[in-house]
């Protein structure tokens, strides 16, 4: 699919996110800690905050979901490099990463039920991913793409999964050797993704995630081979207002966990090292509003 085409069909799907009222609307933000967290190339745990804004919506036809994460890593991830000893700096990296997805629904755009067996519903689904960061090696500048047909789950709560085609380009800077790269475009490929929210049975608790498995797409900027990537992250929340009281009925306290493997389509078993594999365990606060 040209360029072009791809961008009117991903700009139509976004767009009749403003066809009509809103349904239903979750913005909070949150915050996140762990120790635990890889970078492909090093090999310490590094620890992060991560502080985020997001929002759950509906709309006539369908769903939209936003969220922008401020990732602030300690020393262990660098900011970038002293340029008169060539050492790392002693500020942490920072990271802005934008996430936006559009589902636009098969029955509320046709007025008639798609529903069978498990599956409640079926559509299409697009966005983008959009990431900003200033480190000591990378400085990443990714813009991704994507679009694919999405199957809704009949379960207490969502389950959704889609397949999707991933259109990621990157335009990285090294402060170490002052070079960059001109926006480089992957290999268009696939990726099976899903995201979830499941009540605990009778319990104040909410299970949510979501999962990505993203084949392997081409060669990187420097002529290697990419790899599949694993990444999955699960929350374990617990509702505030339930267990205290009305007076807390925004907060949400729970545990997080992260597994990527390959991470950014590195090799675990090449010279990417340990830090293309990342199981990071994280506490995690939310403020709805």
């Amino acid at each position: 699919m040209k360029k072009s085409r791809l961008l009117a069909l991903l700009a139509g799907a976004c767009l009749t996110a403003n066809a009509g009222a809103a349904t239903f609307s979750d913005t909070y933000i949150g915050w996140r800690y762990g120790t635990e967290f890889a970078e492909p190339f090093e090999t310490n745990n590094i620890s992060k905050n991560i502080f985020n804004l997001s929002n759950v919506s509906g709309y006539t036809y369908g769903t939209n979901f936003f969220n922008v994460d401020l990732l602030i890593s300690d020393q262990k991830d660098p900011a970038g490099f002293n340029p008169a000893t060539g050492t790392p700096q002693a500020t942490g990296a920072q990271e802005a990463y934008v996430v936006y997805r559009n589902t636009a629904y098969f029955s509320k755009i046709f007025g008639q039920s798609f529903s069978y067996g498990p599956v409640r519903d079926v559509g299409i689904q697009a966005g983008f991913d959009w990431n900003t960061k200033k480190d000591a090696g990378y400085n990443s500048k990714k813009q991704m793409f994507v679009i694919g047909p999405d199957v809704s789950f009949d379960v207490p709560g969502f389950l959704d999964i889609a397949l999707l085609e991933l259109y990621e380009s990157n335009a990285p800077y090294s402060d170490f050797t002052s070079s960059g790269i001109a926006r480089y475009h992957y290999t268009p490929h696939p990726a099976l993704s899903g995201a979830f929210g499941i009540g605990v049975g009778d319990l104040p608790l909410t299970f949510k995630g979501y999962f990505i498995w993203i084949a392997a797409k081409g060669k990187d900027e420097f002529g290697n081979d990419t790899q599949a990537e694993t990444h999955f992250d699960v929350e374990l929340m617990a509702d505030m207002g339930k267990i205290v009281g009305p007076a807390l009925s925004q907060l949400k306290l729970g545990i997080e966990y992260e597994y990527w493997q390959n991470k950014f389509g590195n090799n675990a078993d090449g010279p990417a090292g340990s830090g293309a594999f990342a199981h990071t365990p994280m506490v995690r606060a939310e403020y709805h509003f």
